[in-house]
């Protein structure tokens, strides 16, 4: 089955498409990609989308500037789709499945509610092909965290490779994961804690700048361990996998105990990227065996500043997703093009050890075009 997957994430930098043969258990080939930035005022009505999403009490419910941004990301998808189709010379007709995540832009599992925007009948209609959409909602309400869902896709990928297991793959985006895959065992996962976002949010704050960028301004700072140390005190950090967090959870928490506003932004910049590589670190005593080798993908991977911190706290090796023969921006894309491609066939999405469900379960919603 060829599958173009979609993918907005945390970070809310742009949308990944990316192509990918499978039959939602083996993945045969992981085809082009491509980002499409989202422009300053996309970016910015996301922004606001985010905090008009703070008072959401029914998933359906859409406050403020939300619907105007699920039509504006809809289409925005779209457009990735036939970039990505016409760069490789194909049209719509010769996909068979369109895989689309949407934005987050609320995760409350405890609350039972998890906010994905985008109208995947708008997205088929416009691409005249089937789309499998809303991923997250099945596990949350059946006591699932919702998150993350990538981990059966690392593990059909894992097990391509030649490598000492445990084998970790973190994804750093504005919120960090990780799958922890070690032979026949389940595969055990859970998000680490703040990815990128609480940089990006510094960076743009005091540089006007979204992110950054390979992690220069981090590489000239001094990181405060004791500001570090006083954030790892959140109980989030001492739980146990399965669990997930939305992407704003520790914003309040942070500036309450680190105190930035009274730091450089260097020194900001490298206390934050110690703080990513420190709540990755924090998950490693809570496995049952610690990884032999680290595989990182998503914006973080670009980062070397933070590569670096990473190895120094793991004590273990790291690479990057690029350096496996995967691709680091484009890897969450083809999940969910697996992803996708797993649902229609009416396949396990989430498990026990992954979310937290109780039995494992099936996901997504299909969309037909009209």
């Amino acid at each position: 089955m060829r599958v173009v997957g979609l993918m907005s994430g945390t970070s809310m930098d742009g949308i990944d498409a990316a192509l990918i043969e499978t039959d939602g258990e083996e993945v045969f080939w992981l085809g082009a990609a491509l980002t499409q930035p989202y422009d300053a005022p996309t970016r910015a009505l996301l922004v606001q989308a985010m905090e008009d999403a703070r008072g959401l009490n029914h998933r359906t419910d859409r406050p403020g500037v939300l619907c105007d941004a699920e039509v504006r990301i809809t289409d925005l998808h779209a457009e990735a789709v036939l970039r990505l189709l016409e760069h490789l010379r194909l049209t719509p007709g010769d996909i068979d499945l369109v895989g689309f995540h949407g934005q987050t832009v609320f995760h409350r599992p405890d609350a039972g509610l998890t906010v994905q925007i985008g109208v995947g009948e708008r997205l088929a209609c416009s691409l005249g092909v089937p789309v499998m959409a809303d991923f997250r909602a099945a596990d949350v309400a059946a006591g699932g965290e919702g998150a993350p869902l990538v981990p059966v896709f690392h593990r059909a990928l894992v097990q391509r490779l030649a490598l000492p297991q445990p084998v970790a793959v973190l994804n750093v985006g504005g919120v960090a994961n990780v799958t922890v895959i070690d032979g026949d065992a389940p595969p055990i996962a859970c998000d680490t804690g703040p990815g990128n976002a609480l940089i990006d949010d510094f960076m743009f704050a005091r540089t006007g700048v979204p992110c950054d960028v390979d992690g220069q301004t981090a590489a000239k700072g001094t990181a405060d361990e004791e500001r570090v140390a006083q954030v790892l005190e959140h109980p989030f950090f001492a739980k146990p996998p399965p669990k997930s967090l939305d992407r704003n959870e520790f914003r309040r928490f942070v500036a309450e105990r680190a105190g930035l506003s009274g730091l450089s932004a260097e020194d900001g910049a490298a206390t934050l990227t110690a703080l990513t590589a420190a709540t990755v670190a924090a998950v490693v005593p809570l496995l049952p065996r610690p990884p032999a080798v680290w595989i990182v993908a998503g914006g973080g991977a670009r980062n070397p500043t933070l590569l670096a911190m990473l190895a120094r706290r793991l004590g273990a090796e790291v690479r990057t997703a690029d350096a496996v023969g995967w691709s680091a921006d484009a890897l969450e894309a083809h999940a969910f093009g697996f992803l996708a491609a797993r649902a229609l066939k009416g396949l396990p999405l989430t498990f026990p050890t992954t979310t937290g469900v109780a039995v494992p379960m099936t996901g997504g919603v299909l969309f037909r075009p009209k």
